[in-house]
């Protein structure tokens, strides 16, 4: 299995605030499931928002599919983005849009002909469960079915890493386990899943998955050490 990301020693600041992460290096490989865990605030967002190109780090190397993404010239940014899905913690769907056209609108974007669209948007659909809800628009649907719509729009057009951030934050443990299985089918098929949570109770659902877990923006190893120590002041 290739690498397909690596973060390098990354720093992340928010204005002349304190760091949001510190000294954060790791790699995923190719096809594999990750969880990324740690308390609110602890800095899994904004690791994301790095890893789907959302922002820049203040400091480090970020590579992703064996290319400098930091150095990624600005015309180049949307061929790699459509590389990786997203799903948002707060579904971003387009409320005047049905299920069906929500789903749909990355390959529009993209360009696709409308003739090839309709039949990847009825998988789609059908592999989240909701054949018969694609005319609903974002109103009508339940929590869970919302998160299921944006779940087949971050995958409808095959990216190679999935991002969601927080996906079963708003909804019931039944369907928090129907999502997570979504995702597990999706990661044997081959794509790279990455999955920000602070519910702990969730990482044994996936036992193949491996954790990374942060504290305080720093990355902690799976005893729970800091892989990189604390700076301290020169004195």
């Amino acid at each position: 299995m290739a690498n397909i990301v690596q973060f390098e020693n990354i720093g992340l600041r928010y204005g002349t605030g304190a760091e949001t992460l510190t000294d954060v290096s790791f790699t995923l490989r190719s096809g594999q499931f990750y969880f990324v865990t740690g308390a609110s605030g602890a800095g899994k967002t904004s690791l994301l928002k790095l890893l789907y190109l959302a922002q820049r780090p203040t400091r480090g190397v970020i590579r992703l599919f064996g290319e400098d993404a930091v150095l990624l010239p600005r015309d180049r940014l949307p061929g790699f983005r459509r590389r990786i899905g997203v799903v948002f913690q707060d579904f971003r769907l387009v409320p005047h849009l049905s299920a069906r056209d929500n789903i749909a609108l990355p390959l529009r974007v993209a360009g696709v002909p409308e003739v090839d669209i309709e039949q990847p948007v009825q998988e789609m659909l059908a592999w989240v469960g909701l054949a018969e809800r694609a005319q609903a628009r974002p109103a009508t649907l339940s929590g869970g079915e919302q998160q299921r719509v944006a779940i087949a729009r971050a995958v409808i057009g095959r990216p190679e890493i999935l991002v969601a951030d927080e996906p079963t934050g708003n909804v019931d443990p039944d369907m928090a386990e129907r999502l997570l299985h979504l995702f597990d089918s999706l990661n044997k098929l081959g794509t790279t899943v990455v999955v920000a949570t602070h519910d702990f109770h969730l990482l044994n659902r996936i036992p193949h998955a491996q954790m990374m877990r942060l504290d305080h923006g720093r990355l902690l190893d799976p005893t729970g050490s800091l892989r990189h120590p604390p700076h301290r002041p020169e004195s």
